[in-house]
């Protein structure tokens, strides 16, 4: 299968990369390195680097009977930072909307679970949305733009609403990595973690491995056009991430809390997985603490 990847050189297109390669895949990478690091892109791909609104690379692109669409800004901070983000991240997205449109493929997206912000936990797919920045309302966009492409010109796509990915090759996010990453990165610098609050908020984390797995369901799915959660159905707090952090490290250091500086500040998040279960036949495997081990024992960067 000829499979196009947006975004293969981040953080969890580089593992899609890794899996795809291994299932016999041709791989075509199409990233800029805006968002994500050379190094990340394993031997054996196509590597195009242009950004996903590039013309020209589209005659490069040619037979591709997969899209994989990861390669775009992933968190709130980068909105709020540069304005232009949320008209660029749809310009890109139509641009690929009409591509699968023109090989007769199907897209793989990733959306967000932060889109449920508001509603209590466990978060559904027909809960609904009340987008509380420019990247929820960007994703949100895009989620009813692939609605209208299937409507009217019979485009087939899958939006994953990711939960907390962690894993490891998230260094080069910095700030916008994980706070699994970050908590592990500063206990090996010798550093207190800093937590917001009193550290019983909770995030449903869900292991990068887990997150491949569901793309790679989506796209040999029959679903013509939805969008699911991407969760294990567990919630953690960060006082117990650092816990377990702490217990695989042989450490015991302790946070120091601060008051939340953040206005609409999410306490708690936590999937329900039923319909992912039921439409793309996907449950998570990997648990938390599982997960923290796997990170640790791969190099935890």
């Amino acid at each position: 299968m000829r499979v196009l990847v947006t975004g293969g050189a981040g953080f969890i297109g580089s593992h899609l990369l890794e899996r795809l390669l291994n299932e016999g895949c041709e791989v075509l990478v199409l990233d800029d390195l805006s968002l994500g690091v050379h190094a990340n892109v394993p031997e054996g791909v196509t590597f195009l680097p242009y950004p996903c609104e590039h013309v020209p690379w589209i005659e490069e692109v040619k037979g591709v009977e997969g899209i994989y669409h990861l390669g775009m800004p992933s968190s709130s901070p980068m909105y709020r930072e540069r304005a232009c983000l949320a008209g660029l991240t749809l310009t890109q997205f139509e641009t690929l909307l009409r591509l699968a449109e023109t090989m007769g493929c199907r897209l793989v997206y990733a959306s967000t679970s932060s889109l449920y912000n508001g509603n209590p936990t466990p978060w559904r797919e027909d809960m609904p949305i009340h987008p509380t920045d420019v990247y929820t309302e960007t994703r949100y966009w895009m989620e009813r733009l692939a609605a209208v492409y299937h409507s009217l010109r019979g485009v087939e796509s899958i939006g994953l609403r990711f939960f907390s990915v962690y894993g490891p090759r998230e260094r080069h996010k910095g700030r916008y990595a994980n706070l699994v990453s970050q908590f592990l990165w500063a206990l090996r610098r010798g550093e207190v973690p800093v937590i917001y609050g009193d550290g019983n908020q909770t995030r449903d984390f869900v292991w990068v491995g887990d997150v491949v797995e569901a793309c790679i369901k989506a796209m040999a799915s029959k679903v013509a056009c939805d969008v699911f959660n991407v969760g294990t159905g567990k919630a953690h707090s960060f006082n117990q991430v650092l816990s377990m952090l702490n217990e695989a490290l042989g450490a015991s250091v302790k946070p120091k809390y601060i008051e939340n500086p953040i206005g609409n500040y999410v306490w708690h998040t936590l999937a329900d997985t039923s319909k992912a279960e039921k439409g793309l036949g996907f449950k998570a495997e990997v648990g938390l603490e599982t997960g923290v081990k796997k990170i640790l024992a791969m190099g935890g960067e």
